[in-house]
């Protein structure tokens, strides 16, 4: 008798594995993963998924942005610089779906950055592949252009 429920409890957990390994992507349990920035027309395409998100803006030491003006003589934030879109425009491909996107044209070279959303947290690119520390304790993510 006690071989007859453990055979039945192990073909029901191979039953249940199959189901959800198999359907797990059709009721988006398994979380999509985004591209790296890669180079498109007009730039590189940055993009990063924050559904719950009022602003996103891309942070880095890029010579036109000084992380988001924090490194300028101001040392104050600017949410207007580098602004990311999540409304069909700018490298955005459907308006409302919490992906927020950006072409930014950039010269070869090597890069850190971060986004920023809402204007006050600091975040790595989960989808880049290599970071080096920030100096506060954290990692920026980092680009390099060829």
């Amino acid at each position: 008798m006690i071989k007859k429920e453990k055979r039945f409890v192990k073909l029901l957990f191979i039953i249940l594995f199959i189901f959800l390994f198999s359907f797990s992507c059709s009721l988006n349990i398994v979380k999509r993963r985004l591209s790296p920035p890669h180079l498109v027309e007009g730039g590189i395409l940055f993009q990063f998924e924050a559904p719950s998100a009022k602003i996103v803006t891309l942070s880095g030491n890029f010579p036109d942005n000084m992380w988001s003006g924090t490194a300028s003589s101001s040392k104050t934030f600017d949410p207007n610089i580098e602004l990311m879109y999540d409304d069909g425009t700018h490298g955005d491909k459907v308006a409302g779906d919490g992906i927020w996107s950006l072409v930014k044209p950039l010269e070869p070279g090597r890069y850190q950055y971060k986004f920023v959303i809402d204007r006050n947290t600091w975040v790595k690119d989960p989808n880049c592949f290599e970071t080096t520390d920030d100096g506060f304790g954290g990692q920026n993510s980092v680009l390099i252009v060829k």
